[in-house]
């Protein structure tokens, strides 16, 4: 199973493809999409898809990303709001079916513990998948995070599915 997280936003996308085979999970590529801040709105979403639309080529069994949550920064939020369109739009026309996890849900299921700092995240996945140095940046690290989320939970979905 290959999963695709995204971490999405309008300056920096952060997306990981991560593969998922039994028990094992490797990281297949890992990094941020980024748009200048001059750039208008529409274009940068043009950008982030077009981006996007390659990385999902890789044709992964789902996409995984963090909850809508809301944001102090309404014009932040806003921009959130819109790359995240963008991404479901995407995975619409591409039948990618989509996974959302909230943050505690998400490290909960790397760390063992809902309230996890953003480091011991980092390093829970450094080790738990060989990593030689830490997820990075942010954005990249939190779509990994997502990703192998997603794994840990479709894993234990297909061991709760009953034996034919």
């Amino acid at each position: 199973m290959r999963i695709c997280g995204v971490d999405p936003g309008i300056a920096r996308l952060g997306y990981a493809l991560l593969k998922q085979n039994g028990l094992k999970s490797e990281v297949e590529s890992l990094g941020c999409l980024e748009t200048p801040a001059g750039m208008p709105t529409p274009q940068r979403l043009h950008y982030l898809y077009g981006q996007l639309k390659k990385i999902l080529t890789a044709q992964p069994q789902a996409l995984a990303m963090e909850a809508l949550f809301f944001n102090k920064n309404v014009r932040t939020a806003l921009q959130v709001a819109e790359a995240r369109g963008m991404v479901l739009l995407l995975c619409a026309e591409l039948n990618v079916p989509v996974f959302e996890y909230t943050p505690p849900q998400v490290k909960q299921a790397v760390v063992g513990y809902g309230r996890a700092e953003k480091r011991q995240v980092q390093l829970m996945l450094q080790q738990t998948l060989g990593l030689a140095a830490l997820p990075h940046p942010d954005d990249a690290a939190d779509a990994l995070a997502v990703a192998f989320c997603h794994a840990q939970v479709a894993r234990f979905k297909r061991r709760l599915q009953p034996k034919e």
